[in-house]
């Protein structure tokens, strides 16, 4: 379904030739995909303990499914040195309150989802759903910090490099990420504990374009910049006083007449030009993902993150199958490129395999005349409440009315022989 779009699920079984689809008929009926999507459960209902008893997780419908795929995507795939910590989002249609207000992203309302991608292929590591705000005024003051500590647990003394965005950079947790054996970069606000009071907005005063002051203590490096806006940044894999080019334009304009200014780029501390370079993990991942949705609106909120999931362990699957082959196709693919359309494609055929059910076989075996109008979707089915005139009578001469008839040509057909008749 995710490479076949189409707006509900009853269409895949549509009479209709261009909606309909052959292989999905002849795989399961209607019927039985139906009944299996309404009792699609991941947990024991009756043993789920209420809001404000002991043990009460507000994710224990799926808590399974996360327990089993955090261990399984932690395990498959090496993490690369750069690692990416960002949000993402997933719009739901039932009522669920965690949901987030978000109006820097492209989805501004939805749920929430903390996820650990690695920068270079997008794979994701690991993930945290948001599931309210902690009652605890401490706790939720240390929100940013539990987040990117239980992320990246597991890989103490590795030396990896975390880019992160200003929700979570500040100077006690790359502190302690340093403590760790972990590097971090990343955006932060200035008014945050710990970032040098000679570098806040200020103190600094107005600053041209490319023009940066930075300030050191132990590993860690404060920056702040300007370039389409004031930035301040805080990192602990880098040296002060590099600085590199980034694109951009100095002063003036081509139509100025400053043509010899136009092109050299804008002078950047290294911190911001690692944090441009590395932070897209999780981009890569969303785009990955987007392409080919799996599941449906419904108002079941859990349901949203069995299909995030599902879609998620198809994207780790395309980035492992890809990396370990170094970009070259599997053996029986003729194209060029192997992309993950191809790759949900092949998935797909190896899941159902030679499985056809029995109603399947059944309708493969019946022969059916070339031109039989019961072959391009044409059906006598119930049109309307209130009779009208059967359009084949009224051909002949004839009155006689019918609440039947066939909703393709859309006319009003007797059940007797009128119905052949008609579209012969």
């Amino acid at each position: 379904m995710g490479i076949n779009q189409l707006p509900e699920y009853g269409m895949y079984w549509a009479s209709d030739i261009f909606i309909g689809n052959a292989g999905f008929k002849k795989t399961m009926t209607a019927r039985r995909f139906e009944k299996l999507n309404q009792n699609l459960h991941l947990c024991d209902r009756e043993s789920e303990p209420s809001k404000g008893e002991l043990g009460y997780d507000g994710l224990y419908k799926i808590r399974p499914l996360l327990d089993m795929v955090g261990s399984t995507m932690w395990d498959a795939y090496l993490p690369n040195r750069c690692l990416t910590i960002d949000e993402c989002a997933i719009a739901p249609k039932g009522r669920f309150s965690p949901t987030q207000y978000m109006p820097s992203k492209p989805l501004r309302k939805g749920l929430k989802v903390w996820m650990l991608c690695d920068s270079r292929s997008g794979y994701c590591h690991r993930t945290r759903i948001y599931v309210g705000k902690p009652s605890d005024d401490l706790a939720a003051a240390a929100l940013s910090h539990k987040v990117v500590t239980s992320l990246v647990r597991g890989l103490e003394g590795r030396h990896h490099h975390i880019f992160m965005d200003s929700f979570f950079t500040s100077v006690p947790l790359l502190q302690h990420l340093l403590h760790q054996g972990l590097y971090a970069c990343g955006p932060t606000n200035p008014c945050r504990r710990g970032y040098p009071e000679a570098l806040k907005p200020r103190n600094v005063g107005k600053l041209a374009p490319g023009e940066f002051y930075q300030c050191q203590h132990g590993n860690l490096v404060a920056t702040i910049t300007k370039d389409a806006k004031i930035v301040s940044c805080v990192s602990s894999n880098s040296a002060p006083g590099i600085v590199g080019i980034g694109p951009g334009k100095l002063d003036g304009d081509a139509s100025d007449g400053d043509c010899g200014l136009v092109g050299l780029g804008i002078p950047r501390p290294l911190p911001l030009l690692l944090y441009q370079e590395n932070m897209r993990g999780v981009d890569l991942c969303d785009q990955l993902r987007e392409c080919y949705q799996v599941g449906r609106p419904c108002k079941k909120w859990w349901r949203y993150f069995v299909w995030f999931y599902v879609n998620l362990c198809i994207v780790n699957a395309y980035v492992v199958q890809r990396e370990s082959r170094g970009g070259s196709p599997p053996a029986g693919f003729n194209g060029k490129q192997f992309t993950q359309r191809h790759f949900r494609i092949r998935l797909a055929q190896q899941l159902i395999g030679d499985y056809q059910g029995a109603r399947g076989m059944e309708r493969a075996a019946r022969k059916r005349h070339a031109d039989s109008p019961l072959e391009y979707g044409h059906r006598l089915e119930r049109m309307s409440e209130r009779s009208r005139r059967c359009r084949n009578c009224t051909n002949k001469g004839l009155r006689h009315e019918s609440v039947f008839g066939c909703k393709i040509c859309n006319v009003h057909l007797c059940r007797g022989g009128c119905f052949s008749e008609f579209h012969k």
